[in-house]
């Protein structure tokens, strides 16, 4: 079953670093997920309606590493891990639930920034990019996750 392996922030009240280096995130084991807003406390939560959360599957981290890319927690700029599911199974439409309670909705696939390349050893080429780097996601139903937590494919709208 897939579950949640990592959840990490930038705290809101936090500058965003140098915008140069490597993204700077905190480690949660606990989080709090608000509909339509998102990441709780997080710098990036409530800026806008369909890009609360970056999610990325390890699969996809893994095929990055082995090109020596940075794919620790937060290297590449998502807030969310999940483990035991691919890219492939993942498309818009898609609601997960995250734990108990939370749900959120995949909007589309991260297509990448100047921001991500410059904290990356070098530039992600143009054909991963429009392949996409993880999911854009919405919350669409408040709940607290932890890592560990299960994670459960629900419906989709497009289905």
């Amino acid at each position: 079953m897939p579950t949640i392996q990592s959840i990490v922030y930038m705290p809101r009240n936090e500058e965003d670093y140098d915008r140069n280096g490597p993204f700077q995130r905190y480690p949660l084991e606990t989080a709090r997920l608000i509909a339509h807003h998102g990441l709780e406390g997080d710098h990036k939560a409530g800026s806008n309606p369909r890009r609360q959360l970056n999610i990325i599957p390890t699969d996809w981290l893994a095929t990055r590493a082995a090109e020596g890319y940075r794919t620790g927690p937060g290297e590449m700029g998502e807030q969310i891990i999940l483990e035991g599911i691919t890219f492939a199974e993942l498309h818009p439409g898609l609601q997960l639930q995250l734990g108990e309670d939370a749900i959120i909705e995949l909007v589309q696939t991260r297509t990448g920034c100047e921001r991500l390349d410059a904290s990356q050893p070098r530039p992600i080429p143009a054909p991963i990019k429009l392949a996409g780097i993880g999911w854009l996601a919405k919350v669409v139903q408040t709940g607290t996750i932890r890592v560990g937590d299960h994670v459960t494919l629900l419906t989709s709208e497009l289905a």
